[in-house]
């Protein structure tokens, strides 16, 4: 797809459930196929933004002052928020302690911000607890920003400032809605460290999206599993909790994230031969790979189906038996540097992954399992 996507409806209102398809191509299918021509539609039209030019005047002046800045949101969201505060990091290289910090929205209502600078994100704009957070750090003297995709919603009228990414993802089981607000996360960080990022490069990163045979193939070595365990570490963590919600809401398969360290501290005592796992690996120093060599090892000792997303640079660096169900290689970054070329790239390879497990258990990833009265009334 290179046609735009439609925008937020004005006047605003929820989205609904999407049509329900008995077969694939799903709706979800379709807004991974559309990201690569998105990605470079969005890069360019941001790199002109007034707002995010303002956000970026915003982002100096709180750091200039010594203040803190959070990014929150919800699901999705929450895991777009934690991109966009690495993306900031590493372009302000703040010293320890005075990082840029990923919280929860109902875990930031607890002791709402006073001052500094509050970036929420939310894809539709009307997710409670995000909106919740916003009013709460508005109320109590923070300055406020929203990255959504139009200003009408209920979200953008709480925030001072409100980036709108324009495209409205048509699937529940966001894609689209992830990878738009780290877009925007990449093209405010490359405004704070004085770059340009390279649209057509993004486009050519994303450009894989139409290339499911590895993700359909570790699909399959993970066809019989009950349960899967996604882990990563640093920028690869937030790759595995999206993974571990898209293969939950998606495929309706249990999933659950952990950090690379974590899982050997207990959590492998309940795995067995049918718990599946997953390591993301898009890079990282020695000591990750050492850490996740030992967790391979585990998984084999327990007779458990492994896979792993890796980076071509990586893919000599894991023994092809430590991962019988399977790999996925991102494509080389190239002209897409430092965290920004990890996440994107792990963007559209989790999303492919959780599609074609999805098609494997026979189930429609769009509507969230929500034609079923029993999640429709839960989620009610």
């Amino acid at each position: 797809m290179t046609e735009p996507l439609p925008g937020a409806p004005d006047p605003w209102t929820p989205s609904e459930m999407p049509a329900f398809r008995a077969r694939p191509p799903y709706r979800m299918s379709e807004m991974i196929g559309a990201e690569p021509a998105l990605g470079e539609r969005l890069v360019r039209r941001l790199s002109a933004d007034v707002a995010l030019d303002a956000l970026a005047t915003v982002i100096r002046e709180t750091v200039a002052a010594g203040q803190p800045i959070l990014t929150t949101g919800c699901g999705t969201s929450e895991h777009a928020a934690m991109a966009v505060a690495a993306l900031l990091n590493e372009a302000l290289d703040l010293p320890a302690g005075r990082d840029v910090r990923a919280v929860q929205a109902l875990e930031s209502l607890r002791r709402p911000m006073r001052d500094g600078l509050l970036i929420a994100v939310s894809h539709e704009g009307g997710t409670h607890a995000t909106n919740e957070a916003i009013r709460a750090a508005r109320d109590g003297g923070a300055r406020t920003a929203l990255i959504t995709v139009g200003s009408e919603s209920p979200g953008a009228a709480l925030a001072e400032l409100t980036v709108c990414t324009e495209e409205q993802d048509q699937s529940w089981c966001h894609t689209v809605g992830y990878l738009s607000p780290i877009l925007s996360g990449v093209v405010i960080a490359a405004r704070l460290a004085g770059t340009r990022p390279d649209a057509r490069a993004i486009h050519a990163l994303l450009d894989v999206a139409n290339e499911p045979r590895s993700a359909a193939d570790v699909a399959a070595g993970l066809s019989e599993i009950d349960r899967l365990i996604v882990i990563g570490s640093g920028v690869d963590y937030v790759t595995a909790r999206e993974l571990a919600l898209k293969v939950a809401e998606g495929a309706r398969l249990a999933a659950e994230a952990h950090e690379l360290e974590t899982i050997l501290h207990g959590h492998l005592a309940a795995a067995t031969r049918w718990t599946g796992m997953l390591v993301v690996l898009s890079g990282g120093p020695a000591p990750v790979m050492d850490r996740a060599r030992k967790v391979f090892a585990a998984a084999r000792a327990l007779g458990m189906p492994a896979a792993a997303i890796l980076s071509e640079p990586l893919d000599a660096e894991i023994p092809a038996d430590h991962t019988p169900a399977g790999r996925i290689l991102l494509p080389q970054i190239g002209r897409v540097p430092g965290l920004a070329g990890r996440l994107l790239a792990s963007a559209i390879a989790l999303q492919l992954l959780a599609e074609r497990l999805a098609r494997a258990r026979g189930v429609n990833p769009d509507t969230l399992g929500r034609e079923d009265p029993a999640q429709a009334a839960a989620h009610a």
